[in-house]
């Protein structure tokens, strides 16, 4: 996509935008066709990581056994230690919460038998078992900080239920270099997935968070409406 073409409806989805008491972020809007959500093997769940973040925290909650639980507390936004698994997982509110406010879960490999036994019923479903691939299985020797940080600049893109991806990219005050960055490392990402690559590809548009889509269109597509 051309990069002049982006700035410019970047910079008409925050002109079009009326002003907000709190600072809005860009979103971006994939929408796709050529789709059948009904087969498994047009059903997406991947991961991209990007090169600044998008300045929005992801919480990460760490499972981990007892001995490890002081240093997981220095690094992650929640800690359950193992003594605390089978309290945790009979209360379903503390849960459901548990899955709702936190994007990853990381846990040590060592008890990854009884994470899968208390948690796997609630964090499979939403897929926020901790993903070997995306190395959140960690050895019980392993630095926990680099994952944390890894983890800051990596979103998780699901194509399952509807044939969009929609994500952040940024505040609306941040860099447009860091805003274009972002775009181009999540779309070419999301196309690298896809079975036929940009022809999958309907439209893509910015908006901020209370803004209507806005299409980024080339200048033919323009002239002919």
């Amino acid at each position: 996509m051309d990069k002049k073409l982006i700035l410019d409806t970047l910079e008409k989805a925050k002109k079009d935008s009326k002003k907000r008491n709190f600072k809005q972020s860009v979103d971006l809007l994939i929408n796709l066709k050529g789709l059948d959500l009904k087969k498994p093997e047009h059903q997406k769940e991947f991961f991209i990581t990007l090169h600044e973040g998008r300045g929005q925290k992801s919480k990460v909650c760490a499972l981990v056994p007892d001995e490890l639980e002081a240093k997981a507390k220095d690094v992650y936004d929640a800690v359950i230690k193992e003594s605390d698994f089978e309290r945790t997982s009979k209360d379903k509110a503390l849960m459901r919460k548990l899955a709702k406010d936190h994007e990853y879960f990381v846990a040590i490999a060592t008890i990854m038998p009884k994470i899968a036994m208390h948690f796997g019923k609630v964090l499979g479903p939403k897929g926020k078992m901790p993903n070997p691939k995306l190395g959140c299985v960690l050895p019980p020797t392993a630095d926990m900080k680099p994952l944390y940080e890894k983890l800051q600049k990596t979103l998780r893109i699901t194509i399952r239920a509807s044939s969009h991806v929609l994500c952040k990219l940024g505040k609306e005050d941040d860099d447009v270099e860091k805003i274009y960055d972002n775009l181009m490392t999540i779309y070419n990402g999301v196309v690298s997935h896809l079975p036929n690559d940009k022809q999958n590809v309907k439209n893509v548009c910015l908006k901020l968070t209370m803004g209507h889509p806005i299409k980024i269109e080339k200048e033919k597509e323009k002239q002919k409406k």
